[in-house]
């Protein structure tokens, strides 16, 4: 077990590696300027050059990102060029919408997931099957930002039920009004991945049905109420799992577009600024931490795994 853990920790330490590195690369070689967007257009050459200068910018590549890694290794992820401020003090005051906003969408996703699944499994080959199906793939298809504007058109513009944008403090606006601002933009988030999840529901159950074990459950005349909850949907289960807990990263990187949407002032929003205005050290901050979040719960995952998989603990 320790081994395993071991070789699960170097992939890891590998991935973040691989990912600060190609991130910042990528995003110093994109086009544009910091220093000539903060002085403008009418700057002269020579005020751009001592600005870039003063900033670091002329020096080589590979010496700015040794540089930057050895200050994300010590925990400061650096300053932001426009917004005059630590990133470490900026994304406490991004992260707190991001989340709330990613925590709903993904309880929306998995109450509306997890039945229709199980109805799907239950009805598999009729009609009530068949519809959720194709509702899922529907669901799939649509991409979130786009659904998101036609929920404002019908929701906030026709029928004025919720606020089109924006964003409530919950200490300011109370619990409903905070609910209200945030119930779109979680519908438009997380309905995509409620019916990625629904298939995922759908087959899980499928294959737990077919089990040796269940159909002499079903042979004994165990009800099916009590087949399918306490037989089949507990082993079900444990790749559902899997998937919601990679869905909460998916839902964390959608959030950059959703965000926009609806003008919430989160991490996804301050990373779409920040790229039109080349601020790099917001975007390679946020890149990273999201990769962070990803590896952590990907490395969590295969922990639990190892504890409950016998065959990870002997290492065979």
């Amino acid at each position: 077990m320790v081994k395993y853990i071991a070789r699960k920790m170097f992939a890891v330490l590998t991935v973040l590696f691989v990912v600060s590195f190609v991130t910042f690369f990528i995003i110093h070689l994109t086009p544009g300027d910091p220093a000539r967007v903060m002085l403008g257009a009418d700057a002269s050459e020579e005020a751009v050059e001592n600005l870039r200068e003063q900033m670091g910018l002329n020096r080589p590549l590979p010496v700015q990102y040794v540089e930057w890694l050895g200050n994300v290794l010590r925990g400061n992820l650096g300053d932001s060029i426009f917004m005059k401020g630590s990133m470490t003090s900026i994304i406490g005051l991004r992260m707190k919408p991001t989340v709330e906003l990613t925590v709903f969408a993904l309880v929306i996703a998995v109450f509306i997931a997890i039945p229709t699944g199980i109805l799907a499994a239950r009805g598999r080959g009729r009609l009530v099957d068949q519809g959720m199906m194709a509702v899922s793939m529907l669901g799939v298809s649509v991409p979130n930002f786009l659904l998101g504007l036609l929920l404002v058109l019908l929701f906030a513009v026709k029928l004025k039920l919720f606020p089109a944008s924006g964003y409530k403090e919950l200490q300011e606006a109370g619990l409903l009004e905070h609910l209200r601002y945030l119930l779109l933009p979680a519908v438009s988030l997380g309905l995509m991945h409620a019916a990625l999840l629904s298939r995922m529901t759908r087959s899980a159950v499928l294959e737990v049905l077919n089990k040796d074990y269940i159909k002499m459950a079903k042979a004994k005349g165990v009800r099916a109420f009590s087949l399918m909850f306490r037989h089949a949907l507990r082993n079900a289960l444990i790749p559902v799992i899997t998937v919601i807990a990679q869905s909460f990263v998916s839902l964390l990187a959608g959030a950059l577009v959703t965000e926009t949407v609806f003008n919430i002032p989160g991490i996804g929003k301050l990373v779409i600024d920040s790229i039109s205005r080349r601020d790099y050290e917001v975007v390679q901050a946020m890149v990273l931490l999201i990769a962070v979040v990803n590896v952590l719960i990907m490395f969590l995952l295969d922990i639990l795994y190892g504890i409950i998989d016998p065959r990870i603990r002997s290492g065979k």
